[in-house]
């Protein structure tokens, strides 16, 4: 089996990511050309490791074992094709066939991988080791009561989330040192950028979960306002739960007013780099804006912004990505009608 990667393994790559993900279908070919290849290889590995960690079908020792073979697949431990062939019979239909596909094809991604330099590969065996470790663990503590606590909640988005601000923010470093000279603070803001995107989907996602047995909520922000989410229903009005949605649309908000400064750290002249990351921010606004509207929602789809509210987003932050008064502007103004939540200053 040849270790090196071809121009077919490139080639699936660009295919595999249409299939996987259109947003990320979308926003990756914005970077810059060095940059692209890294950065959707990155993308796919995360999704081999969700896909481990979400198929119902898989048993917690499974999933343990396969987190952790994958692991070693990154790091080049273990062989590639031996972990394609035990995960992909397992596969369940919830899984989708991109997906299977995804699987099926882990060595041409593998290869990809191991094609990088060694600053790129590190910073991926890193956030692959820590996420795959933090997936297996919170596969435990799935339950309906949700988190203990917003620290919990904290800690639970740095490793499926915040972890992947950091190593896009070494990506970026190492591709230019401009972008390097600005590291401890991209560092410290990428993990708060990670949040607000993943609290942003846990707010869409809650029906969805609970349906397949999960509640990634903190309990403590609900208690404090009467609410025990052992209780929650979909369409059954509680102020409780209402108000504490509330907050926690305040805190993703806060975690999206620093997403804003880590992209404006990004040198104006890299658009490629900042459009990256500002339709993420903008669309996670919009979304915001809608499960605040309508905080009594039932199902994800109730909440999902439309194609032209995503059509306007990529048009206006490409038209200002360089101007950053503009930028904080528009943040301003789009996320007016959210509630306002302090966190730490970082």
């Amino acid at each position: 089996m040849s270790t090196i990667a071809t121009p077919d393994d490139a080639r699936y790559q660009e295919h595999i990511l249409q299939g996987v993900s259109r947003t990320f279908a979308l926003t990756i070919p914005q970077l810059p050309p060095t940059l692209r290849a890294v950065i959707g290889n990155a993308y796919l590995l995360c999704r081999i490791v969700d896909t481990v960690e979400d198929d119902s079908a898989l048993t917690l020792e499974q999933t343990h074992q396969l987190a952790g073979m994958f692991t070693e697949v990154v790091s080049g431990s273990a062989d590639a094709e031996i972990f394609a062939q035990t995960l992909y019979p397992l596969l369940s239909e919830h899984t989708i066939p991109a997906e299977h596909d995804l699987i099926k094809n882990t060595s041409a991604v593998i290869r990809m991988t191991h094609s990088f330099n060694t600053v790129q590969r590190q910073a991926l065996e890193r956030c692959i080791r820590i996420m795959s470790q933090g997936m297996a663990a919170y596969q435990e503590k799935e339950s309906l009561s949700g988190l203990e606590n917003m620290a919990a909640m904290d800690l639970y988005c740095y490793h499926v989330a915040g972890v992947v601000g950091e190593m896009l923010t070494e990506l970026f470093c190492d591709y230019s040192p401009e972008i390097n000279q600005h590291k401890p603070v991209l560092m410290k803001l990428a993990v708060s950028f990670g949040q607000g995107l993943q609290m942003t989907n846990i707010l869409k996602d809650i029906w969805e979960d609970r349906k397949r047995g999960a509640c990634w909520l903190p309990r403590d922000i609900f208690l404090e306002r009467g609410f025990d989410l052992d209780n929650l229903q979909p369409g059954r009005f509680e102020q409780g739960f209402h108000d504490g949605l509330g907050s926690l649309i305040g805190i993703a908000k806060a975690h999206l007013h620093n997403a804003i400064r880590y992209t404006c750290l990004i040198p104006s002249h890299e658009t490629g780099i900042r459009r990256f990351c500002l339709w993420a921010i903008g669309m996670a606004v919009l979304t915001l804006n809608k499960i605040n509207r309508k905080r009594d929602f039932t199902a994800g789809t109730q909440v999902k912004i439309s194609r032209r509210s995503v059509r306007a987003t990529v048009l206006i932050t490409s038209l200002l990505a360089r101007q950053d008064w503009a930028l904080k502007k528009i943040f301003t103004l789009a996320s007016r009608n959210l509630p306002e939540v302090k966190i730490t200053e970082l």
